[in-house]
């Protein structure tokens, strides 16, 4: 009786290991047939990247954008901001493509809520996100337009670029490779990539009419449109509730230009790029712009 149930037992094993056999070549054959031959440029330009997986570029990681760019004709090969120039250069050589510049950036804040003292509506109450914050009623600020400083950009900055200071995120220009993630993370959408060419800029992002910024922000811009009149270079726009400005058609106008805008604004708010923020004592105000 032993014996018979042993023979039972090794032809059920001996059956099994055929099956296994028979789908194990039927696989091996199928995946020779439909394997799909990778191209090994790929894995050049994709050993040349810095690997910070940062999605700057726009295309799902590194490798994303390493089969985008052999692949495409139309990709170009200096949209990894993390490796700036050396490696946009190494991706252009390597991809045979045009070696175009590649624009130093920063992530540029466009708030002044400290500055301009916005006080609370209400406490919020919740998860420690900006998003979440958001959702109710705007979040805490009694400007709509504020950063809701409960840090979501400083948590997904990939450099470690963003220090939150008394609830609001500093910037360090070392460190910001203008990757772009912070920009997609805010909800609020007041954080842009500036170059570092720049002379001047806004920071401020409200779109509501002056007579509600004067009620809640001390240096709010209200809308009055003076720096659009009187910029000689027609570098200044107001679009959509907001001031946007050509920073190329005002570097190509002449040092001079931006002095006009700074100085007509009556907000004060129209500042030189050369005055960034600066962290100061609870004192004297907390954030606040230098020069």
């Amino acid at each position: 009786m032993d014996v018979e149930l042993v023979k039972i037992a090794l032809g059920g094993v001996a059956l099994l290991g055929c099956i296994g056999l028979f789908f194990g070549i039927g696989l091996a054959i199928a995946a020779h047939k439909f394997a799909v031959e990778v191209n090994p440029l790929i894995e050049e330009v994709l050993e040349s990247l810095p690997m910070a997986q940062c999605g700057g570029c726009g295309y799902a990681g590194c490798e994303g954008y390493a089969i985008a760019v052999v692949n495409d004709p139309d990709v170009p090969p200096n949209l990894c901001f993390p490796g700036k120039e050396a490696v946009a250069e190494a991706v252009a050589e390597l991809t045979g493509k045009k070696m175009t510049a590649v624009e130093d950036q920063i992530a540029l804040v466009r708030c002044s809520r400290e500055e301009g003292r916005v006080s609370h509506k209400h406490e919020y109450i919740g998860f420690s996100s900006c998003t979440a914050a958001n959702l109710g009623f705007g979040g805490p600020s009694k400007c709509n337009y504020a950063c809701i400083g409960l840090g979501e950009c400083a948590d997904a900055c990939p450099f470690d670029a963003i220090t939150m200071v008394e609830n609001f995120p500093v910037v360090d220009s070392n460190k910001c490779v203008s990757c772009g993630v912070c920009v997609r993370t805010c909800p609020k959408n007041i954080i842009e990539l500036q170059t570092l060419k720049a002379r001047v800029y806004v920071p401020c992002s409200t779109k509501d009419l002056g007579k509600n910024v004067k009620a809640v922000c001390e240096v709010g811009c209200i809308g009055c449109k003076i720096c659009v009149k009187v910029c000689p270079a027609d570098a200044v726009s107001y679009i959509d509730g907001n001031v946007v400005i050509d920073h190329v058609a005002c570097i190509a106008y002449g040092p001079s230009c931006e002095e006009i805008c700074v100085a007509k604004c009556p907000r004060k708010i129209f500042r030189n790029y050369d005055s960034p923020l600066v962290i100061s004592s609870k004192k004297d105000g907390g954030l606040k712009m230098a020069g």
